[in-house]
């Protein structure tokens, strides 16, 4: 049986790769999105997102995810449930090997996403849903009327914690440096929360509590001293790793592991584009993953138009 091949199958169901597939359908290209879980990617965990252009009070990560998914559903975009687990090229022809099968594409948009980064310390596996959690819109509930940390200093690890300020009767914000990266609008708000005390130029060192997080030990790194706190949940944003495991081999990754692209999102391979946090950038936002995926959606048609289509 002749294999079905595909102008484009886009990897990863988050904005950027959503907006992609929006963008390749209305261009009557046939695709499919290949997503692990479900679409949305990390702003369905979002509890508000108030710096997208167009929603003056804000938009919660997942009503903005349904509305976009809604768009994509009306123009039948298939969309295919699997992991990726590789990516080849082929000739002209790209295999993308999803699961135990593999799919055959004329171009490929890398959508992967990232995925928080870990403190890396003993017992964090372990501990990981037993007070260790990289997401305050999921678990914020489970710590009503507890003590609680949260590790950063950028955009998410403050909105996180005005969240946890909802729920905890306190919320230790602890970060490295002596000031914070995240919005100066969040900043204001921070400050003003009587709930979150802020723990400066400090990290984490240990992890207290052995099948359930008691505590943490923690380190100022100006003076050398070295105090616990009691906290039944720490909530980790210290930055993110792309998801670009299956690309090793396979196209140009900086020494993080995001890939390199060039100004119209065009990997080392020709064909292959990535798009979103996944890729090397200066600001990774809805924002920029819904331009990234337009673009790439564009830029994958031109090079079809070049390859395949051209006399």
């Amino acid at each position: 049986m002749k294999r079905e091949t595909y102008d484009v199958v886009i990897i990863g169901g988050g904005p950027a790769g959503l907006t992609a597939a929006l963008y390749a359908a209305r261009a009557r290209l046939k695709i499919l999105l290949v997503e692990r879980l479900a679409p949305g990617g990390q702003i369905a965990l979002s509890d508000l997102i108030e710096n997208y252009p167009g929603f003056p009070d804000g938009i919660t990560g997942m009503e903005l995810v349904n509305r976009i998914k809604a768009q994509v559903d009306k123009l039948k975009v298939p969309i295919r449930q699997g992991e990726v687990r590789g990516l080849e090229e082929d000739r002209a022809l790209k295999c993308v090997y999803v699961d135990n099968d593999w799919l055959e594409a004329k171009s490929v948009i890398v959508a992967s996403g990232a995925s928080p980064k870990r403190l890396g310390l003993p017992k964090e596996n372990n501990l990981i849903g037993r007070g260790i959690s990289f997401c305050a819109t999921c678990d914020a509930p489970f710590y009503k009327g507890q003590t609680v940390g949260v590790v950063g200093g950028g955009d998410t690890a403050v909105q996180e914690a005005l969240y946890l300020t909802k729920f905890a009767k306190k919320v230790y914000l602890i970060h490295r440096r002596n000031r914070l990266r995240a919005a100066r609008i969040l900043q204001e708000r921070l400050f003003k929360n009587e709930k979150v005390e802020i723990i400066w130029s400090s990290v984490v060192e240990e992890l207290l509590g052995e099948d359930q997080l008691e505590g943490i030990r923690i380190r100022n790194m100006e003076t050398g001293d070295q105090q616990d706190l009691k906290v039944m949940g720490l909530f980790v944003f210290i930055g993110w790793r792309p998801n670009s495991g299956f690309l090793k081999g396979t196209v140009d990754l900086d020494a993080e592991g995001f890939v390199i692209t060039g100004e119209n999102l065009e990997t080392s391979v020709p064909g292959i584009f990535a798009a979103g946090d996944v890729r090397r950038k200066l600001l990774r936002q809805v924002s920029t993953a819904v331009g990234d995926g337009a673009t790439a959606a564009y830029a994958a048609e031109r090079y079809l138009e070049r390859a395949f289509y051209c006399d």
